[in-house]
């Protein structure tokens, strides 16, 4: 498995060794040993598998408490996916970074603690999978505004974006709770 940084140099693009041939294809999708010698030493408590249709936006989401590392995937259609610095203590606090994530590139994303996580599915229907390294925490979520011009993320869409009620009304970065 190929790991290399971001722009945001914490968050980590993970591109798997692929095994095909006439019958289909084989990878690993996770090895703790491969992640913690790339620096990521992650316990992962719970996965998480959405479904979701072309136009849907989900996020920016994380938790103020019990914030939650994240190593995310696609396994079936496509998402521009992305992660905001909301480290207040980071030189990059602020910064957002996207990337294209498919069934067909097989590419994932480590998105530690301390991130505003997000996507938008560029395909027909997308499936999402992610591990995480913490336990959801409704009281402590919060939501991140997608199209705060501060940001500057370059969301790849083709018209409005279908919204959760509360993706609609997130927070812009400077009304936002950051990490310390």
């Amino acid at each position: 498995m190929r790991v290399t940084a971001s722009a945001l140099p914490d968050v980590k693009l993970l591109e798997p060794r692929v095994f095909g041939d006439e019958r289909g294809f084989f990878f690993e999708s996770w090895n703790r040993r491969t992640l913690i010698d790339a620096g990521i030493d992650a316990d992962f408590v719970q996965d998480n598998h959405s479904r979701s249709r072309q136009g849907v936006l989900r996020g920016l989401h994380y938790q103020v408490e019990h914030a939650q590392g994240k190593l995310v995937r696609v396994s079936e259609g496509e998402v521009f996916d992305v992660a905001v610095d909301l480290r207040r203590s980071s030189a990059t606090f602020g910064k957002a970074i996207g990337v294209v994530l498919s069934a067909a590139n097989k590419r994932m994303l480590w998105i530690p603690p301390g991130f505003a996580h997000g996507f938008l599915v560029t395909s027909e229907v997308a499936e999402f999978l992610y591990k995480a390294t913490d336990y959801y925490h409704p009281e402590h979520e919060r939501t991140l505004l997608w199209n705060d011009p501060a940001l500057a993320i370059a969301w790849p869409l083709t018209g409005e974006p279908i919204l959760a009620a509360k993706d609609a009304v997130g927070k812009p970065l400077a009304d936002a709770e950051p990490y310390v």
